[in-house]
């Protein structure tokens, strides 16, 4: 039998939560002529009817704040082969667009070319949780390309899915 363990550290969560795989989205809007956006692998569908969808969001973000006065948000699920990409849009500095083709929207989301699911969102409610926040988007349109493999995020490494 496996004893459970006291949580003792950020760490410790970090490669408990590791166990489980993700998904990675890019969150991102058209701001002051720029592309802005983040990589989110805290992503879940929430509900058919309204059509929601939530991501979690660190209160150390500098990116978020930028973003959550945005009208209208674009959420991307990255495909298997864009590992590069949300490396750039993970990243504290630099220019997290460079060589990435993305298309903006009439209403300012912005969507990663490529992706396997474009979601145009609107801000439904923020929820602050311990050192993030819940951030419910509400669909106003998608996009879907079936066939098209999620990037995934497990272990702390990106991996491709493997049909059974």
């Amino acid at each position: 039998m496996r004893d459970i363990e006291p949580v003792q550290a950020a760490q410790q969560l970090r490669q408990a939560f590791g166990c489980f795989p993700s998904g990675v989205t890019a969150l991102c809007a058209y701001r002051d002529g720029e592309p802005v956006g983040l990589a989110a692998s805290s992503f879940t569908s929430v509900s058919m009817d309204p059509p929601l969808v939530s991501v979690c969001i660190q209160h150390t973000s500098t990116t978020w704040p930028k973003l959550r006065e945005r009208p209208r948000l674009g959420l991307s699920v990255l495909a298997e082969g864009q590992d590069e990409i949300c490396a750039r849009l993970a990243s504290k500095g630099g220019d997290r667009f460079a060589g990435v083709d993305w298309f903006a929207s009439d209403d300012g989301s912005v969507f990663v070319e490529g992706a396997t699911l474009w979601l145009d969102c609107t801000i439904q409610e923020e929820v602050p949780c311990g050192d993030h926040d819940i951030v419910l988007l509400g669909i106003q349109g998608l996009s879907a390309v079936l066939d098209t493999s999620p990037l995934v995020f497990h272990g702390s490494r990106f991996r491709r899915l493997a049909s059974i």
